[in-house]
């Protein structure tokens, strides 16, 4: 078997590998730095579609994470470029909050609820019974469904909360008609990163806390693997999945020096 090539190109989640309920974990300011001064592309990524990228940059420099914004790649980004490649200049109904529609409206996207070519949904804090059933009718109208991530809850101070994926799950028993999710785990999110930042897939590196996520899509994406057990997965789960991750590591400190 051929040995991989050096790794010349990072990805890495941003929850549960650089911050931690809005506390940075230590030694991701040493391993931003060293990427923006080693002047390797690099992209931090996140599923969640609520903030633009200049929202999630000003987010982590308060926190004392540089991270320009073209480094920031989110599955609101990954579904405005994939909507754009298969139907430009086209109309969308959307739940969710500015991160999403604020990609949608780069693009060209109409939004409306009147005949739109597809429903998207995304994260928002404010899921309401008004604009579910509206999705729903829409969708049975002959909207596509569209999903920013699959992710079934998301943190906050106060504990899990319903997300995308699990509201998705509703609207799907209402219509019958499963979302094509955009996000992680689909290794599209990834390979559209990658050709943002002119990177390959065979010298490029994914860092993640999630097996079923992070490690998944850049597994499929053809990308080295490394597991931070900073975050959701535990040392005692890695053997609960039929993949591996190229590497499990303690957090983003331990791969400082390979960059």
């Amino acid at each position: 078997m051929a040995e991989r090539k050096p790794i010349e190109s990072w990805l890495t989640d941003m929850d549960g590998v650089l911050i931690h309920e809005g506390v940075p974990i230590p030694g991701a300011d040493a391993f931003l730095k060293k990427l923006r001064e080693s002047g390797r592309p690099f992209l931090v990524l996140t599923n969640n579609s609520i903030y633009t990228a200049r929202d999630l940059h000003a987010r982590l420099r308060r926190m004392g994470l540089d991270v320009p914004v073209d480094n920031i790649w989110t599955s609101a980004l990954a579904t405005a470029q994939f909507l754009d490649d298969q139907r430009p200049g086209g109309s969308a109904y959307v739940i969710g909050e500015a991160g999403l529609t604020t990609a949608l409206h780069d693009i060209g996207y109409i939004l409306t609820d009147h005949e739109p070519d597809f429903v998207i949904l995304g994260e928002t804090r404010t899921y309401s019974f008004e604009a579910l059933t509206k999705a729903v009718r829409l969708i049975n109208g002959g909207a596509r469904f569209i999903a920013t991530n699959p992710d079934n809850v998301g943190p906050s101070v106060e504990g899990d909360l319903p997300a995308t994926g699990s509201v998705a799950a509703l609207i799907t028993a209402a219509t019958g008609k499963q979302p094509y999710f955009v996000g992680k785990p689909n290794p599209l999110m990834m390979r559209a990163g990658l050709n943002a930042i002119g990177a390959h897939s065979e010298n490029s590196a994914m860092i993640g806390d999630r097996m079923d996520t992070d490690v998944l899509a850049g597994l499929e994406a053809g990308m080295r693997t490394f597991l931070v057990l900073s975050g959701v997965t535990q040392p005692a789960d890695v053997d609960r999945h039929p993949f591996r991750p190229s590497e499990v590591v303690n957090s983003i400190a331990d791969l400082v020096d390979r960059i």
